[in-house]
């Protein structure tokens, strides 16, 4: 059994929740009388190491980092004005939000970030969603900013700007 490699030892990767990271290396480890392939990422915001089994990428969500396709589209979810996840109860609504932060896709991340981008303009955020806000800002800042190879606080200036 062969498994294809999508990634390389150099690469930049986003772990879903975690952000971008780099591909530090490609380790074989035995566990329980078992050899797996493992990537090993290291956090670009630290200098935490992850190990995700080569076999369980598309599991995890790790992808390559975003094209200016995928960045024009993220521009155009985060312009547009009708909240998409329309739930009264917060619970509810939180939970969605984080779902979607952990589906690792950053059309998602922005959506969740214009919604409560668009919420707060009427009310005031629990603490909860304030908390899922600045993550889902950190995250769109930092792929961006890696991804098009600007400064962070740029990345974010132009997202408030973008965001009113």
């Amino acid at each position: 059994m062969t498994e294809s490699m999508p990634f390389n030892i150099g690469d930049m990767a986003v772990y879903p929740v975690q952000g971008v990271t780099e591909i530090l290396g490609i380790e074989t480890i035995e566990i329980a009388g078992t050899k797996s392939r493992f990537y090993v990422l290291r956090r670009l915001e630290s200098e935490d190491t992850i190990r995700v089994p080569v076999s369980n990428v598309e599991r995890v969500g790790l992808r390559k980092l975003v094209n200016a396709d995928e960045i024009e589209d993220v521009m155009t979810v985060l312009t547009a004005t009708k909240i998409a996840i329309e739930e009264p109860n917060w619970n509810r609504r939180y939970r969605r939000y984080v779902e979607k932060i952990q589906s690792g896709s950053l059309e998602d991340v922005a959506q969740v970030l214009r919604d409560l981008h668009l919420t707060r303009s009427d009310k005031q955020l629990s603490y909860g969603e304030r908390r899922v806000y600045e993550m889902a800002m950190d995250l769109l800042v930092q792929e961006l900013s890696v991804a098009q190879e600007k400064e962070a606080d740029d990345v974010r200036e132009g997202l408030e700007r973008l965001l009113g």
